[in-house]
């Protein structure tokens, strides 16, 4: 199986943004916010773009909750990374308990995913997830 096996399952995409399951792991809801120029740090986006972004990762946020039934979520800045900036938006999920709720619980979390749930009612949950996330964004 690819390593990106979800390369392709994207929630939205704008002029200044997109934001897509993340390519690697299958976690339902587990979704990334990645600026479409090349930057660096989050400083570098224009006014316009800023606006846009707290607007997105606000909206998506609201989806998670009303939509999927996500009551909480880690985000993640990335900046020291050859991917370029992106913003990770980690779900929690009941069975996750059992790593704690430690900052420290996301890679085994992630590491677990990608061993024991490459299975493929986790994989149509993961679609299902951006198919309903992809119409509750693309519905201003």
């Amino acid at each position: 199986m690819s390593e990106y096996i979800f390369k392709d399952e994207i929630v939205f995409i704008s002029n200044a943004f997109t934001i897509g399951q993340d390519w690697e792991c299958p976690i339902p809801a587990f979704f990334i916010l990645v600026p479409n120029r090349k930057i660096r740090t989050i400083d570098e986006l224009t006014e316009e773009e800023a606006s846009e972004y707290i607007f997105l990762v606000r909206k998506l946020r609201k989806g998670m909750k009303d939509i999927l039934n996500i009551q909480d979520v880690y985000f993640f800045q990335n900046e020291d990374t050859k991917h370029n900036y992106h913003l990770w938006i980690f779900p929690r999920h009941s069975w996750m308990e059992p790593f704690g709720k430690e900052i420290k619980s996301v890679k085994p979390i992630m590491d677990y995913s990608i061993k024991e749930m490459m299975k493929e009612n986790v994989l149509a949950e993961v679609r299902s997830c951006v198919q309903k996330m992809k119409l509750f964004m693309n519905n201003r």
